[in-house]
């Protein structure tokens, strides 16, 4: 049975942890990663173009994750258009 395009598996949630980190998001929010790097694309930013956490807590994205009030807005969005087809670039880049 073939995989869809677009599946939840593509994805990893990364969640903080009690120190956040000064380069990434200072907001205690869950952030979304492609679990495939892509060539010619960022391998140390979120969905939503934050830089990752130094030591990042990895988790498999589930449907309750999208459901999570902690979740980023900006890399729901972009999950969003995703899913839908489109490639939207990151704010700022």
């Amino acid at each position: 049975m073939p995989r869809p395009v677009w599946s939840l598996h593509a994805y990893q949630v990364i969640e903080p942890d009690e120190q956040l980190d000064l380069f990434a998001c200072r907001e205690v929010r869950l952030h979304l990663v492609a679990r495939q790097l892509e060539l010619g694309g960022f391998a140390d930013r979120t969905l939503c173009g934050g830089l990752l956490p130094a030591q990042p807590r990895w988790s498999s994205l589930e449907r309750s994750s999208l459901r999570d009030k902690r979740l980023c807005p900006a890399c729901q969005t972009v999950l969003r258009a995703q899913k839908s087809g489109e490639r939207p670039h990151w704010p700022g880049f």
